[in-house]
């Protein structure tokens, strides 16, 4: 190791406790105490779940605009979008049309919509974005994303030609599409979906039938829910020539199908577009070890998620990589490119222990990590 080392801090956030940018705070301060006059560079990550936007904004030098929107039940309520330099935004559906919207009495995706969430992307879209990034986890909706094109201008019509409102019990409603409102601006803007859900519009790993239940709605409910998604993924296929009932498609109660449709969206992976969007590899540049992170190490820690990326990252540009993490499990899977998992939690204790002394436990964690860093460089 160098001298004057640089090290690249890229955790996740510690769901309910750390932030990725106080647990880079605590891993500098731990640093710059065994390495004096290191190069620390902070990277906060995120996977396309709640507070990617706030890592990107914060990352790239954004900004955070607000905007008032329809919130699931089209009760008006204030959402918050990042606008990154170069024409760029970054939305979470969930901002908009997400599950911590409503009371646990107000669940049904029958009645839910994503209409709030296509008001958000008008509004970046009226701030000058041109390209466009939609975090689509932790939606309340089951509407095929019919409620977020609709208010970008798109009309749905039943037998009759009524249009219809966009909400879940609307899909098996679905005759045929309007599309000459459509706003003109989709076309000139490119559209990301941060996507790491692979269940396809219907069938037993479709929307309604994987997600319907944890938004509230009933076996029967599901049942009503996946035949109009059959419905409206053949009306999708009429309309624009090809199969949207693919993987990802699901994803958000079929809003990916939609973004994939109306808007020629591309899904990719949550971690990965963060990644680009920071140019990290660019960041890892010269580094001589980064550091990443999330509350809990298990089997799903390889699948997706933040320490993933970032160990993948490390990897492909020949940086150690090493994890401190809430706390682990023995089920905790081998990431490739990551040479060790530093868990928080030291002592058995009660989850809400942990939870309340993160922040505590962290801090040795950190400690403990760049003391046999320490103590390694002076054995070479």
């Amino acid at each position: 190791m160098n001298a004057a080392p640089r090290f690249v801090f890229a955790s996740d956030s510690l769901k309910g406790t750390l932030s990725s940018a106080e647990a880079a705070r605590l891993l500098e301060a731990a640093a710059r105490r065994h390495f004096p006059g290191c190069e620390c560079v902070r990277v906060p990550m995120a996977d396309g779940g709640e507070g990617t936007v706030a890592a990107l904004v914060e990352a790239c030098g954004g900004e955070l605009r607000r905007a008032r929107v329809s919130d699931p039940l089209g009760r008006p309520v204030d959402a918050a979008y990042g606008l990154l330099p170069g024409g760029r935004a970054v939305i979470e559906m969930a901002a908009a049309s997400g599950l911590p919207l409503l009371a646990p009495g107000e669940k049904n995706p029958l009645l839910t919509s994503t209409y709030g969430t296509g008001e958000l992307v008008r509004a970046a879209l009226d701030a000058g974005a041109r390209d466009v990034t939609l975090a689509i986890g932790g939606s309340a909706t089951n509407d095929g994303g019919m409620g977020c094109m609709s208010a970008l201008g798109a009309r749905f019509l039943d037998a009759g030609g009524r249009e219809l409102s966009g909400r879940g019990a609307d899909l098996a409603l679905v005759a045929r599409l309007d599309l000459s409102g459509l706003d003109a601006r989709v076309r000139d803007t490119a559209f990301h979906l941060m996507c790491d859900v692979d269940s396809p519009l219907t069938g037993p790993d479709g929307a309604s039938v994987v997600f319907g239940p944890q938004k509230g709605a009933s076996p029967d409910e599901v049942a009503e829910l996946d035949a109009g998604m059959r419905r409206y993924a053949r009306v999708l296929e009429e309309t624009f020539g090809r199969d949207f009932d693919v993987p990802g498609a699901g994803a958000a109660g079929g809003l990916g199908a939609a973004a994939m449709a109306f808007l020629g969206a591309r899904a990719e992976s949550g971690v990965g577009r963060v990644l680009e969007l920071t140019g990290f590899s660019t960041t890892l540049a010269g580094a001589d070890l980064c550091v990443t992170g999330e509350g809990h190490a298990d089997a799903q820690t390889a699948r997706g998620k933040v320490v993933a990326g970032v160990a993948a990252a490390c990897e492909r540009a020949g940086v150690p990589c090493v994890a401190v993490v809430g706390g682990m499990d023995a089920n905790a899977a081998r990431v490739p490119g990551l040479a060790a998992i530093v868990p928080a939690a030291i002592d058995p204790m009660p989850l809400e222990e942990a939870l309340a002394r993160a922040s505590e436990l962290y801090e040795l964690a950190a400690e403990r990590l760049f003391s046999l860093l320490a103590l390694g460089a002076r054995l070479g």
